[in-house]
């Protein structure tokens, strides 16, 4: 009985999440990760590379690249599909409903586990049916091995996403956590878990590259190419030449790496039974999440004062920026949009904390001092990206989409909100762009002015098509985190120099790209507006 009901309560939230505009993303994601697993003969961008070589794109090769390239991309982005499993049920009023019935929360837990686990899963499958396409398509082998190929997907990509499944859960069950520092949070501990799972002395092997790439240096051995002194690689990277190739036909597994193996899926299922000893489920008497104990004693005291007759003052919205001043208030009277965006500003300042301007504040004085104008400018350019991730995506998760959908013209509404999103961008990042100005650094400024366009544009086109905060929060980190590490194709900052000059795209096309995510935000909120 435990077992039919954990199944149909994992199956139900299953088919519910896979319907989201986010999983369709992340999906498409994936199956461009599977085109750069296995990339063309003469590219240049790779991400697996043993010291200048790669194997010919056979089954074991291009399931091995693939399941690798998988494991590193779903265990992050993965995430944050599957983290708001239980904040739904809450949202909806289906989580108190089941917690008036006789379901325990150890199945409770157990079925949101399963149900983020096999979110995950069916993207592997996406992955491992986009493998057998990529090895025909690059046509170096015709002879397509099943078990070579959808094997490295059952051991080196499927054992760490029942982690990342059970960590959703856990992330879920803190209440510090459940907002978007869990997702910055998260990035930044799955960053170390990446780079720590490719070590040699990775607990429980990680995701196997160790294995693969012995395996990978004895098949050079015998094929007489030298191994000393050649890397394993593996992430996305740019070499100067195309890679050489080797014959490589897989790896043997021995007991103590698929031992390892199952001991992933042991300790996901205790992580996802943790908050056992602390989550309420749902009930008001113990419960850590909705609610807190002075709303709850707010809400007591107004049935008080309603019950004697007296009044009840209306709560108030916390005033971010203050009142506007006067001579504000006329030039919007003046100028409509003036006033759209003082508006759309302190909506997306709502509730900031006074620490968070403080630590802005220091990261700006710190980019005044620093040896290079632009040193500070990815943490300047960091540090908002939870309130960048607020475009496009509050009169969803707020409940307003109705009401605002009656706005005769969205255009003007969807427009003040980008701009607001630009202001903020051009606030942090300021000082680097004094910085330039002095030094009359005028191409470092237009990249400047490119990314002030670009951030809030994709923060805008990602919250109006996908209606959730968390895919800018993935897409942007990931984006930001290649162009710290000198990515040049996607630095959008002009922090990757190349003889003193940015190396990255023009910002006359950054300015374009930026355009076109703002027109195809506006496109479809009119799309929407039009079929209400």
């Amino acid at each position: 009985m435990i077992a039919r009901t954990l199944i149909a309560l994992a199956v139900a939230d299953f088919r519910e999440r896979v319907r989201r505009p986010a999983y369709a993303v992340t999906l498409l994601a994936a199956v461009g990760l599977a085109c750069l697993a296995v990339p063309s003969a003469a590219s240049r961008w790779v991400i697996l590379d043993v010291g200048g070589y790669r194997g010919v794109y056979t089954s074991a090769w291009v399931g091995t690249a693939t399941a690798l390239a998988g494991a590193l991309w779903l265990t992050t982005g993965g995430f944050y599909v599957v983290r708001d499993a239980i904040g739904r049920d809450e949202r909806t009023g289906v989580g108190p409903l089941l917690a008036a019935t006789s379901l325990r929360t150890p199945t409770y837990l157990l079925g949101k586990f399963l149900s983020n686990f096999l979110v995950l899963a069916s993207m592997v499958v996406v992955l491992a049916v986009t493998a057998p396409l990529m090895q025909l398509a690059r046509g170096e082998s015709f002879a397509v091995d099943p078990v070579a190929l959808l094997l490295p997907f059952a051991v080196m990509t499927l054992p760490p996403l029942a982690l990342t499944a059970a960590a959703a859960m856990l992330f879920e069950t803190v209440p510090l956590l459940r907002s978007g520092v869990g997702n910055v949070v998260w990035f930044g501990v799955s960053m170390a878990f990446l780079l720590a799972g490719q070590g040699r002395n990775a607990p429980l092997g990680g995701f196997g590259v160790r294995q693969a790439a012995e395996s990978m240096r004895v098949a050079m051995a015998e094929q007489g190419i030298g191994v000393r002194a050649r890397e394993f690689s593996l992430g996305l990277t740019e070499v100067k030449e195309p890679l050489r190739t080797f014959r490589w036909d897989g790896f043997a597994l021995d007991g103590a790496f698929l031992g390892g193996r199952l001991l992933f899926f042991v300790l996901a299922l205790a992580v996802a039974l943790l908050p056992v000893l602390w989550f309420g489920r749902f009930d008001p008497a113990r419960r850590l999440l909705g609610a807190s104990a002075a709303a709850e004693g707010a809400q007591a005291a107004g049935s008080a004062q309603e019950a004697a007759g007296r009044p009840i003052a209306e709560p108030q919205a916390p005033a971010v920026f203050g009142a506007v001043p006067a001579s504000i208030a006329r030039l919007g009277r003046v100028f409509p949009f003036w006033r759209l965006l003082a508006g759309e500003l302190r909506i997306l300042a709502q509730g900031i904390s006074r620490w968070w301007w403080l630590a802005a504040a220091g990261v700006t004085v710190a980019g005044f001092v620093a040896p290079e104008p632009t040193m500070l400018l990815p943490l300047a350019w960091v540090w908002p990206v939870l309130i960048w991730s607020r475009l496009g995506t509050q009169r969803v998760e707020h409940g307003l989409d109705g009401l605002l959908g009656a706005y005769p013209t969205p255009s003007k509404g969807l427009l003040a909100e980008w701009a607001a999103g630009v202001v903020l961008t051009a606030v942090t990042g300021v000082a680097p762009l004094v910085r330039m100005a002095v030094a009359a650094d005028w191409p470092g400024a237009g990249a400047w002015a490119g990314g002030t366009l670009l951030v809030p544009s994709l923060a805008l086109a990602l919250g109006v098509a996908c209606r959730t905060h968390r895919v800018f929060q993935v897409v942007y980190l990931g984006v930001w985190y290649l162009a710290v590490n000198g990515v040049a194709a996607v630095d959008y900052m002009g922090v990757v120099r190349s003889a003193g000059l940015p190396a990255g795209p023009s910002p006359l096309a950054v300015a374009a790209v930026a355009l076109v995510l703002v027109g195809a935000a506006l496109a479809v909120r009119t799309a929407r507006h039009a079929t209400r």
